[in-house]
């Protein structure tokens, strides 16, 4: 028997063929838009916005409607570390296109790899995070707690890595650090059913309708550096308790955050 969620055909053909260049056009034209105006723009507003236009092309580029629960929970206009589990290389254009604020993102410097995708991140000042390499990873979290206290909100996927089979993956602690360090609150974020657009390891899209829930703001005032696995334990399990309610994934019996 046929496995539901294996492609059609017709779906194929519409992916490779209709989706994958309409994609390449857009990265290519608003990442080109974007390193233009990065020659007189010093504060990435320009570029943010820019990104969020090409962030709403891919998500309607994908066929995929996009919900967003409890939005009054974004603190527009302040300094705070957004945490979001990870789950497909969709989720980079859902939040670009759906928060609506100018941030700036810490997340794995493969992305930095990628064409005019890479080239935007760069010149708009986003922090790449090489895990492989400690002083790396060090500079990146303080650049981080920098991007915080000069008022700019954060984006970050505690998680490090994009999941497998859709479950949520253990957390490192740096959200924790960076928000201890400057003493903003963390929004969690569940992010659901971007691995069913984009899967790990697969390259043609399905549209799946997707899901992403604001909690509650996560206080870090008075908190210290030995506070920080705590707080990264209570943000794995105010993201897991949101996920593993509205998903189709089966929550594992044994969830070690750290």
């Amino acid at each position: 028997m046929k496995d539901s969620s294996t492609p059609s055909k017709l779906q194929l053909c519409i992916s490779y063929g209709v989706q994958a260049p309409l994609i390449g056009i857009s990265t290519a034209f608003f990442g080109a838009i974007s390193l233009l105006c990065s020659l007189w723009d010093s504060s990435g507003r320009q570029q943010h916005f820019i990104a969020q236009i090409w962030a709403a092309s891919i998500t309607l580029i994908s066929c995929s409607r996009v919900q967003v629960l409890h939005p009054e929970r974004l603190r527009t206009g302040t300094a705070a570390v957004y945490a979001c589990n990870h789950l497909s290389y969709m989720d980079t254009p859902v939040l670009f296109s759906r928060l609506p604020f100018q941030f700036r993102i810490l997340a794995r410097h493969d992305l930095w790899k990628i064409p005019f995708m890479g080239w935007h991140l760069h010149r708009s000042g986003q922090i790449p995070v090489d895990t492989t390499n400690i002083r790396s990873t060090v500079s990146s979290l303080n650049r981080g707690v920098a991007t915080l206290k000069s008022g700019m909100p954060l984006v970050v996927f505690p998680d490090g890595g994009r999941s497998v089979d859709g479950t949520i993956q253990p957390f490192q602690n740096g959200a924790a650090f960076m928000a201890i360090r400057a003493q903003a609150p963390i929004i969690p974020m569940a992010l659901i059913g971007t691995n069913k657009v984009l899967p790990m390891h697969v390259y043609h899209l399905s549209p799946f309708p997707v899901k992403l829930i604001v909690g509650e703001p996560i206080p870090t005032a008075g908190l210290g550096p030995r506070d920080a696995d705590a707080l990264t334990e209570r943000v794995f399990q105010a993201i897991s308790a949101m996920y593993y309610h509205d998903s189709e994934v089966a929550r594992p019996a044994v969830t070690p955050s750290i």
